[in-house]
């Protein structure tokens, strides 16, 4: 991963955001139209697509309102709690339930609460997964510790001052939620809504999975199926430009309203903050221990299934090579995402440090990519390059490439703190000495080192763990380890799928303790 050629000179770091700009470009070039075919209005006051667009806004709006709901009590017992081993375990699992892989998640549900599940015969017979209790059940599993970890750094900022103040003031439970708590995270529960929609609005893989038929089928789904069964290619392009100009709009105007700081490490816990009563305790430690049984309970369930799999060598043969498949797929995207995140940094350093007003659309030229959901982009380029290139052959590679183009926001999210650290401690003091670029580099790459490994474990896991793109240009000639498992989950194999997805847990759980390994505190 050498960026030599692009951290030196005048024009550094712009053949990268050129690319990531181009890539953007040609898939709205592939959205306008296909041979020349005209746009087909009438379809948007066709009865089926408008309950396709109401579902999708009933779901997501649900999904963001119970996730945000469910996560203040959570984040209010943990801000009351000691710091503990236990504590920082519970964060990083919340880490690795937002991050990991969406497939692991669903066999977990479904072994937990699907036709045969665990917990099945308690729901009575009329309980039944599949339909908006699925999606709702697995969105609220995703989304919840986001939500959680968010509110509970924003409750951690509070500072001993505004305790001191309270408890002279006598407040009581309510005065001190109404004036602290709810007043330093008030900003972040609006954002998170926000976002969480806009995640849920993009949902892929838990529709697909646990939809259960056409009256549950979100956007992201009805692009799939007219892309890929009826190659519908007209209705593709209508239903992707409806979702571009709602989740991207949405993205904007929640980014335009701030940021969601979550995966940094947590702040020291208010020393002044007043005791909790007998009570309160109680209520926070179930809270706690509810806590714990929610983000662990899908993952247990797998755990039965995979003991009594009774599964042969031959299974394990078909699951190595859609886990490699997948492992390189994750390389070569971390890779490439990291490269061009580094690279297309560096105008936005040099606009920073020449206090320039171009440094806020560099900024935001690095990071306009999270506003076009991940199938428009797909569904954009496959328009565009289907008459020119044979997707079967080169479809895996096209996979790798636009995870890497995709995930470049979150990866420049990562670096650019510590480049922006570096640049104000050292780029001074390098100018000074005199140093080459050969030893500037040298320096600024050892600085970077641990914020790269971060990045690298983040970028990777979402490269991996990737349905909706490879739902696109993937073939049964490269079958990906999600892939695979979504095979066997659709046709109720949940042995096979369980083991796979304890397989594929594991890797992501390596990922997710050395990235939290990187930070200066565990939180």
């Amino acid at each position: 991963m050498k960026l030599s050629a692009f951290t030196s000179g005048k024009w550094a770091g712009w053949p990268a955001l050129g690319l990531v700009a181009t890539a953007t470009a040609l898939a709205f070039g592939g959205l306008i139209g296909f041979n020349r075919s005209e746009f087909d209005w009438s379809y948007f006051s066709d009865p089926y697509f408008l309950a396709i667009l109401r579902f999708t806004l009933l779901q997501a709006t649900l999904s963001a309102a119970l996730s945000v709901v469910l996560a203040w009590p959570m984040a209010l017992a943990l801000s009351y709690l000691k710091d503990s081993t236990h504590k920082r375990a519970f964060l990083s699992l919340c880490v690795l339930c937002f991050v990991m892989p969406t497939l692991i998640v669903i066999t977990g549900i479904i072994s937990l609460l699907g036709r045969s599940g665990s917990l099945s015969p308690l729901l009575g017979d009329d309980w039944n997964l599949y339909g908006l209790s699925g999606i709702l059940i697995a969105h609220i599993y995703l989304n919840l510790p986001f939500a959680v970890r968010t509110l509970y750094l924003r409750l951690q900022s509070i500072p001993d001052a505004s305790w001191r103040l309270a408890r002279q003031l006598k407040f009581t439970r309510a005065q001190r939620f109404r004036r602290l708590e709810w007043a330093a995270a008030h900003s972040a529960t609006w954002l998170l809504l926000g976002f969480i929609f806009v995640i849920c609005f993009n949902s892929f893989a838990v529709v697909l999975a646990l939809g259960g038929g056409p009256k549950a089928t979100t956007l992201e789904v009805a692009i799939y199926q007219a892309l890929k069964y009826d190659f519908n290619i007209s209705e593709a392009l209508a239903l992707a430009w409806v979702q571009l100009l709602i989740a991207g709009s949405a993205f904007l105007l929640v980014s335009f309203c701030g940021k969601v700081s979550w995966l940094s490490p947590a702040s020291a816990p208010a020393q002044l903050r007043p005791p909790a009563t007998r009570l309160e305790q109680l209520a926070y430690r179930l809270l706690y221990a509810c806590g714990w049984l929610f983000l662990l309970a899908p993952l247990l369930a797998l755990t039965p299934r995979v003991i009594h799999s009774g599964v042969d060598m031959e299974f394990w043969r078909s699951l190595s090579r859609p886990l490699l498949i997948t492992l390189g797929l994750g390389v070569v995207s971390t890779v490439l995402s990291i490269s061009l995140a580094y690279s297309a940094l560096r105008p936005y350093r040099r606009a920073r440090m020449q206090q320039s007003p171009a440094a806020l659309w560099l900024d935001w030229l690095t990071s306009h990519s999270l506003a076009v959901p991940a199938m428009v982009l797909s569904v954009g380029l496959f328009v565009l390059l289907l008459p020119h290139l044979d997707l079967d052959h080169w479809g895996i590679w096209l996979v790798a490439a636009i995870n890497g183009l995709i995930t470049v926001p979150f990866a420049a999210s990562q670096l650019k703190p510590a480049l922006l650290n570096f640049d104000s401690q050292y780029h001074r003091l390098s100018l000074s000495l005199k140093l080459t670029s050969r030893e500037r580099r040298r320096i600024e790459w050892s600085y970077m080192a641990p914020a790269i490994r971060t990045a690298a474990a983040f970028v990777g896991m979402l490269a991996m763990g990737d349905v909706a793109i490879y739902s696109i240009f993937g073939n049964q000639d490269f079958v990906t380890l999600p892939w695979l498992i979504y095979g066997y989950a659709s046709t109720y194999r949940l042995d096979e799928a369980s083991l796979a997805s304890m397989v594929f847990l594991g890797v992501c759980g390596l990922l997710i303790f050395y990235l939290e390994k990187q930070s200066p505190r565990h939180a």
